[in-house]
This record gives structure tokens, C-alpha cells and sequence, in this order.
């Protein structure tokens, strides 16, 4: 009786049809999923969202010195008065705590940060993964500037730094910072100009 009903006919079947729609409602997700994961890109240095991260680590690394903003040196450096004292006031207070959790924690810390980066380095240089360089050129900068925050809170606190001794080593310190983040982003650039380089090379 198969030829008496037409709209079964040439595979017309239902089943045929949900499984059309289930494979259309599967290519929508592959494409949806493959979206996010180009979007969410384990290539870093192709990735314009790491060197959007990487400008905003250096811009607030060079506005957060040892925790104060640089906004209120500046206004301290040019109104003096109370708003010099106030900068006293939190500079020193930074300074104590950074000098205390180095010397409660520091021991743990150095080690915990050392056999990350050592991962890192194993991971992204060894074994090539770009993401673990990506991370490795983001954070090992970020541990020199806590050891220059360390060595600037110990010369303030053991001289007692006030007034525009005080201004001039937050100036120097913040110089230092801005001086790494140049030599960081220079050699993050190239690196990462060098892999894409690489990877267009490879692929084609």
C-alpha cells in the first residue's frame, strides 16, 4: 500500500525530517561553539583580547605605585599642604604592609612563584604551548616590579622619607616601572610577532 500514500513517497519519512532539523539544530551549536573558542583564542599572541590585557597590566602598574595612585603624588607634589600629608600618610601605610606580608609570607611566596614561572617556562618554551608563554610574559614583569615595590617601601621606611624625598623616590620608582614596561612590551611584541610569523609560515 505504499504507492496509495504519496507523502511517504521518496523518503519522505518523519524520521527524515526530525533528523533534518536535529542536523540543522547541531550545525547551529558547532558554529555557535566555534565562535566562542575563536573568540576565546589559546593562540594568545593572535589574540587581540591578551594585548588589550597586556596594555591595561602596564597602565595600571604605572598609575599604582606600592599602591597609592599617582594622581595624588602629583597633587601632593603640587598643593603640598594637607595633601602632601595625606600621601605620607598612605604611602607609609602601603609601605608597612608590603614590608610585613614580605616578611610574614615571603619565603612562601618567592618559592610558589618561582615553581610557577619554572612550569611556565617549561610549558611555553619547551613544550611550545603559547599560552603558557603568554601568561609567562605577563607575570614574570609583574614580580619584578613587587621586588622594586619591596626595595622602595624598605628605603622609605628606613629613612623615614617625608615631604619631597618622599615624591622624588615614588618619581624614581614609578620611572623604574615605566622603564620595564617598555622593554616588557617590546619583547612581548616581538615574541609574539615572531610565533604568528611562525604559525602563518606552518599553516599556510
Amino acid at each position: 500500500m505504499a504507492w496509495k500514500l504519496p507523502h511517504l513517497k521518496g523518503g519522505n519519512w518523519p524520521g527524515t525530517a526530525l533528523r533534518g532539523a536535529a542536523r540543522g539544530n547541531l550545525g547551529q551549536a558547532v558554529d555557535w561553539y566555534t565562535s566562542v573558542f575563536e573568540l576565546i583564542d589559546m593562540r594568545s599572541f593572535s589574540n587581540l583580547w591578551f594585548w588589550i590585557a597586556l596594555a591595561v597590566l602596564w597602565s595600571s602598574a604605572g598609575h599604582w605605585i606600592m599602591g597609592v595612585p599617582w594622581d595624588m603624588v602629583t597633587r601632593a607634589d603640587k598643593a603640598g599642604g594637607q595633601a602632601l600629608a595625606d600621601l605620607e600618610t598612605v604611602v607609609h601605610i602601603s609601605a608597612g604592609r608590603i614590608l610585613y606580608i614580605t616578611h610574614e609570607a615571603g619565603v612562601l611566596m618567592a618559592g610558589f612563584a618561582g615553581f610557577l614561572l619554572t612550569v611556565l617556562v617549561l610549558l611555553g618554551f619547551v613544550y611550545g604551548r603559547e599560552f603558557a608563554q603568554a601568561v609567562f610574559l605577563l607575570g614574570a614583569p609583574m614580580g619584578v616590579v613587587w621586588l622594586m615595590s619591596i626595595r622602595t617601601a624598605r628605603r622609605i621606611k628606613a629613612r623615614g622619607m617625608r615631604g619631597e624625598d618622599l615624591v622624588r623616590a615614588l618619581n624614581h620608582h614609578r620611572f623604574l616601572v615605566r622603564l620595564l614596561g617598555m622593554v616588557s612590551i617590546f619583547v612581548t611584541a616581538m615574541w609574539g610577532m615572531y610565533q604568528n610569523m611562525s604559525a602563518s609560515a606552518l599553516w599556510g
